[in-house]
């Protein structure tokens, strides 16, 4: 398995996101990324997902609507311990060298200091955490 650190950056092509910063959290189940103006719309006679990811002050805020034909509704609990229904989505992630399909939640993260957080479902049989460090990845981008 590959050593990351406490904090690494990620790419997820799909929301047009690369090398972005995320928290590595292996006391959190799921995934998940700030974001706004989450809806659900019909389009087409179909309903789709909508929304914009992160806040629009981070640097790889890009204002683009993600609009995401496969999604689903799930309970999770917050950091405070409450639980709540947020949306989830799979999209590929590319991390340390390695692309593969994850699922992550939309969620309100403005009040954290991490846009996006990484879970041990996704970690899980990939990767070893190494909190001393940042950004280990590195040694295995291509």
């Amino acid at each position: 398995m590959k050593v990351i650190g406490r904090k690494e950056k990620i790419s997820l092509p799909e929301l047009g996101l690369k090398l972005v910063w995320a928290k590595v959290d292996t006391g959190a189940y799921t995934s998940s990324i700030h974001a706004e103006n989450i809806r659900t719309e019909n389009r087409n006679g179909k309903e789709v997902l909508v929304f914009q990811a992160l806040l629009p002050g981070h640097k790889s805020y890009t204002g683009e609507e993600l609009v995401f034909e496969q999604f689903r509704e799930k309970k999770v609990k917050n950091s405070f311990g409450q639980g709540e229904s947020r949306y989830l989505i799979e999209t590929q992630m590319e991390l340390a060298g390695e692309k593969f399909d994850a699922e992550i939640t939309l969620s309100d993260r403005s009040s954290m200091k991490n846009a996006i957080l990484l879970g041990r479902k996704i970690l899980r049989k990939r990767f070893l955490v190494d909190v001393s460090g940042m950004n280990l990845a590195k040694a295995y981008r291509k």
